[in-house]
């Protein structure tokens, strides 16, 4: 049985449709895909209604989050005050009205955010448009990887994954926007009362920028948080054997999926997989949604 748990589509800042994206899942052999958009569930229908037969849809989202951290370093040296979470909600009630509200202020968020790291850019001398961002967005949530293929076009940087780096839009780089974001601790807690799963998204992913540091990872542990995802492109083998038994110790499951944007990056679909225990403890503790099987739409 193979399950990917963590997936996007045109309905945010990936490049295969949401109908696109199951028939890939199917023919990449998959049994199981989450289709898990950033801070939208827009996809859903569409994902459902073409969900071919032998698939299993679970709904989900990945909710943009900000964690705050403690001040100055023990060094004497400035601490960041805060890094980037992304939390991966899974099978909650999508209609729950708290949890969709704020959903609705973050993707609000995204356009004043995305024209200001165009501003940002411009400014650096890279010629970006916001015309040529919410083309290359279309009807998707506008974010960072929509500015990165931007770039990509007027040969600014080689690829997407070029474009996230401290010269421009990694966090805290150059051209880098903050938006609004949920704290960590209350998407939890939103997300528990719809009934959903969490799991906390790449946590070590260094290229990104600063990670969530493993006191956290307890603390989020401690109010509710239930799963790392542990098998991820953007970890190698010791970080991933390191999560792994930060999971045990913390009595989270560990997650594994491709994060797959289409074209836009370089993973596949099931590139990394999720255990068949592992996704039936994510359907045992959910009561906000049931994964649909595939009817052959």
């Amino acid at each position: 049985m193979r399950i990917d748990l963590h997936t996007h589509s045109t309905a945010s800042d990936g490049t295969d449709t949401p109908a696109e994206l199951v028939r890939n899942a199917a023919a990449s052999g998959l049994d199981v895909v989450a289709l898990t958009d950033h801070d939208t569930v827009a996809g859903y229908a569409e994902a459902r209604q073409a969900l071919p037969a032998g698939l299993t849809l679970v709904t989900g989202a990945e909710l943009s989050c900000r964690l705050r951290l403690p001040g100055p370093a023990a060094d004497g040296g400035d601490a960041p005050d805060s890094v980037s979470l992304h939390l991966l909600a899974y099978l909650f009630d999508p209609h729950e009205p708290e949890l969709a509200r704020e959903r609705e202020l973050v993707r609000d968020d995204r356009v004043p955010r995305a024209r200001a790291m165009v501003d940002k850019l411009r400014a650096l001398g890279a010629p970006v448009t916001w015309e040529q961002v919410a083309r290359i967005a279309g009807d998707g949530a506008v974010g960072r990887p929509h500015v990165a293929a931007a770039m990509v076009e007027l040969g600014i940087v080689p690829s997407v994954s070029d474009a996230f780096t401290p010269q421009w839009l990694a966090n805290d780089g150059r051209a880098y926007v903050e938006k609004h974001e949920l704290d960590p601790f209350d998407a939890i807690r939103l997300v528990k009362a719809a009934g959903g799963v969490t799991v906390c998204a790449h946590p070590l992913a260094l290229k990104r920028g600063q990670c969530v540091p493993e006191s956290a990872i307890a603390e989020l542990a401690s109010a509710g948080l239930d799963g790392i995802e542990v098998d991820h492109m953007d970890h190698d083998e010791p970080t991933r054997a390191q999560l792994r038994g930060l999971a045990a110790d913390l009595g989270l499951f560990a997650t594994g999926s491709s994060d797959y944007h289409g074209s836009r990056k370089t993973c596949r679909l099931g590139e990394y997989t999720t255990d068949p225990e592992v996704y039936g403890e994510i359907i045992r503790r959910a009561t906000g949604a049931f994964p649909v099987p595939g009817t052959g739409g």
